[in-house]
């Protein structure tokens, strides 16, 4: 086991909540059809100022202010976003500065791996308290899904949206922590969920509606959910067995809000063991999803001090990760 508390949380709900009426009212649809199909009721749309960096930042300093921390009062500083703001410089870097921490030496970088980036990125901030190199860890997730999604595509219009979360950690002697982590990949799935431009695989010469085209995420929803169930069950029981714990020992499970069905099936999975589910109200928010159904969870009570928890989910890729941690 790996020991540290989680000192503090905070997630950040952008200012325009988009009800799923007005989606339906923009693919022509019957009110309620977009509900009925896809179980979302709104989501966050992100404005033009309430960049990926901004909305981290601003759950970061929520955290800090539960921990008690003063901004520059930690170690280290780790990004998990699915999606960067930019490829250059990194997304951690922004946050950094936005902080007010711009000249603080104080390290930072990103972990990507899509939905998963930060459990991963949470697994390594665990890493590093568990040889010393850090005390204190500030691991965050913040995406901007409205900015790929392809308008021609209901279900990936309606399902996916923004949002931002962090947590603080500290490392601890006593039984509080990672009891447990576990990530598996298989490339063979890695045409099933695509976002193409931003890097280097398009490039301008090709043209303007080729960029355009690689900036729209697509996404074989089906694909995408059969390789998931098909993994999952493998993940969460060596997991578990790892961390010496049944699954009635858990409080509940923290899962990536990857779809309704999606949420659905991991509840199925786990029989009478409490699934949080935030899908209707946020949506699918990419690596966000998963902190922020943590920070939910924490404020709401459904998790506290001395639970065992299980943090899931699946990515693009196809990975599937789960960590067991006890609060």
């Amino acid at each position: 086991m790996i020991g540290f508390r989680i000192a503090g949380w905070g997630a950040y709900r952008p200012r325009q909540q988009l009800a799923s009426t007005a989606l339906d009212a923009r693919l022509g649809k019957a009110a309620g059809w977009v509900e009925q199909s896809f179980g979302i009721a709104s989501r966050g749309v992100a404005g033009a100022d309430e960049t990926t960096s901004m909305m981290a930042a601003q759950a970061a300093r929520a955290a800090l202010a539960m921990a008690g921390w003063a901004e520059g009062d930690f170690g280290v500083l780790i990004g998990g976003c699915g999606v960067m703001e930019q490829p250059i410089p990194s997304t951690a870097i922004l946050v950094q500065n936005r902080l007010g921490l711009g000249r603080s030496g104080i390290p930072v970088f990103d972990v990507n791996q899509t939905c998963l980036s930060f459990l991963s990125a949470l697994d390594v901030a665990a890493m590093g308290i568990a040889v010393g190199r850090w005390g204190r860890a500030v691991v965050f997730a913040s995406d901007i899904a409205s900015a790929g999604l392809d308008p021609a595509d209901p279900k990936v219009l309606s399902i996916f949206g923004d949002g931002a979360a962090a947590i603080a950690i500290e490392a601890q002697d006593g039984p509080a922590g990672l009891l447990s982590a576990r990530f598996e990949s298989y490339g063979e799935g890695q045409g099933l969920a695509t976002l193409k431009a931003g890097g280097t695989r398009l490039r301008v010469e090709e043209g303007y509606d080729a960029l355009v085209a690689g900036s729209r995420f697509q996404m074989d929803a089906f694909g995408i959910f059969k390789a998931a169930a098909r993994r999952l069950p493998r993940v969460i029981d060596k997991v578990l067995a790892e961390a010496g714990v049944e699954k009635t020992d858990l409080k509940a499970v923290v899962c990536h809000q990857a779809s309704a069905p999606g949420v659905a099936h991991v509840q199925r999975l786990f029989g009478e063991v409490p699934v949080i589910d935030i899908f209707a109200t946020t949506g699918n928010q990419i690596a966000a999803s998963l902190p922020t159904v943590l920070a939910h969870a924490l404020d709401a009570g459904r998790v506290a001090r001395g639970d065992v928890v299980m943090m899931l989910g699946t990515a693009a890729g196809i990975s599937a990760g789960a960590m067991v941690l006890r609060l």
